[in-house]
């Protein structure tokens, strides 16, 4: 493989070369059916999706209209997290379910105080697979696996993942906007624990989340229940349906992770750098986000 690496993921079986898209056939790729990583996409003002994903995500829109403040806002939360994780030392990223590549990705805000990080990106659609060569990876630092987080032990296994990251230190794991993407008989909390399970001492899980409950210091505040079950059930006809969590449930998919400060939080409450949103505005922000660290 070139440096510039497309790694093809457990999940698929191999295919000849030369057949495009990064290795993968262009029926591979499933333009008839919304993938939430490109309806993402679109919320944040990109152009890497499909009609069916503009069609989706604009009926969520209509429904939710502040859905796009929530991605911006869950993209911000990102960079805060992983510039606090490498100003504390970590140098090793591994980034499960990446979404279409939105600059700055996650190995350039790190690199841009420590350019020795490794970062291997991982997402279950092949279309992001065909962003990842120009966008995400570069030389021998940054990787791109095509796996499913509900697979999280192949994930590990995968030989890009084993060639970047060293599993004898410590790593920091990004779970954003993913788990509620994974119903409860799917066992999100094992997943959790099997990433736990394989990681040393001192690394971290960051992990953000939809949530249906108002924020607690909003006056008047309450569930719009039209909004919600709007949503929910735009997601039931896209590749992955959604499953909102309480702020309990989120703090219990951290498992044996410790939560630093300041807790599971409305995204733009986790260690702000700049003015803080109003109550209003966190009301309308639908993402938990956390970090916590194995001791």
């Amino acid at each position: 493989m070139s440096d510039a690496e497309i790694a093809r993921g457990p999940l698929l079986p191999p295919l000849p070369d030369g057949t495009g898209h990064g290795g993968f056939r262009p029926e591979e790729i499933d333009t008839g059916t919304p993938h939430p990583a490109r309806m993402y996409d679109y919320y944040l003002g990109g152009r890497d999706n499909y009609e069916v994903d503009r069609i989706a995500a604009d009926r969520v829109i209509e429904v939710h209209p502040q859905v796009r403040l929530s991605a911006r806002a869950n993209r911000a939360f990102l960079g805060r997290a992983v510039r606090t994780l490498v100003g504390g030392g970590i140098r090793q990223i591994l980034d499960l379910g990446t979404g279409i590549p939105t600059s700055p990705n996650t190995h350039e805000v790190a690199r841009a105080s420590a350019p020795d990080t490794r970062v291997v990106y991982v997402d279950n659609d092949p279309i992001v697979a065909t962003h990842a060569g120009a966008r995400l990876t570069d030389a021998d630092r940054t990787g791109f696996v095509l796996g499913d987080v509900r697979d999280i032990r192949s994930v590990l296994a995968h030989p890009t993942v084993r060639r970047l990251i060293d599993f004898d230190r410590p790593v920091a794991v990004l779970l954003l906007a993913v788990l509620h993407f994974v119903r409860e008989e799917e066992d999100p909390a094992g997943i959790v624990t099997a990433l736990a399970d394989a990681l040393p001492a001192g690394s971290h899980l960051v992990l953000s989340h939809a949530t249906d409950e108002p924020y607690e210091e909003f006056p008047g505040g309450r569930v719009d229940a039209t909004a919600r079950d709007g949503v929910v059930n735009v997601y039931k006809n896209a590749t992955a349906p959604l499953t909102v969590r309480s702020r309990a449930r989120v703090a219990e998919l951290f498992g044996p992770f410790t939560l630093l400060e300041p807790g599971v939080v409305r995204v733009p409450l986790w260690r702000p750098d700049g003015e803080i949103p109003d109550a209003e505005e966190l009301n309308n922000t639908i993402f938990y986000g956390a970090v916590g660290r194995k001791d």
